[in-house]
């Protein structure tokens, strides 16, 4: 038997989580029973304009998986899989809700393959009921719903960090 590899296997998860669904959490706790560990790495898009500043982000993905004992979150920016390696991991972790994700995943699985052969992509298709969920889904229904609305979507601290963020305006 192999010795050599005693440390226990760490996934990265990796996203803007601007702001984290209870998608995200399903994919997290999922991954956190398959994987030894995960780390949930909270990073910029240059492509989206965030809602929440990164300090914001980081806080409710913490509040989000405190009952996840295996699961830490970390700040990041640059590429993804050199965070992966800098967290002495060799998995990257994407969570896939559509067939409009699973193409654009594929492009950046291919890229990341030529960035660093060694860290591998694992898909976790979101479950059914969260498949719809996303932060321009987020931005269009806040100002609409209640607070009993928006926790079919996002978790508690995430609906009064909302609603903070609406009323600011």
């Amino acid at each position: 038997m192999n010795t050599a590899h005693t440390v226990g296997r760490i996934a990265v998860y990796t996203g803007s989580f601007d702001p984290i669904t209870l998608g995200h959490i399903d994919v997290i706790g999922r991954a956190s029973r398959i994987f030894d560990g995960i780390v949930v790495g909270v990073g910029i898009n240059p492509d989206k304009q965030p809602m929440f500043s990164l300090q914001e982000r980081v806080e409710l993905v913490e509040a989000a998986v405190q009952g996840l004992p295996n699961v830490r979150v970390e700040l990041f920016s640059g590429l993804s899989v050199a965070f992966v390696r800098e967290q002495g991991a060799q998995v990257l972790l994407r969570g896939v809700r559509s067939l409009t994700d699973i193409e654009a995943e594929f492009t950046m699985t291919l890229a990341n393959r030529k960035l660093d052969p060694a860290v591998e992509t694992v898909f976790l298709m979101a479950d059914a009921a969260y498949s719809h969920i996303s932060s321009s889904l987020l931005k269009q229904i806040t100002p609409l719903a209640d607070d009993a609305a928006l926790l079919r979507f996002v978790p508690a601290p995430v609906v009064s960090a909302l609603r903070r963020k609406f009323a600011a305006g």
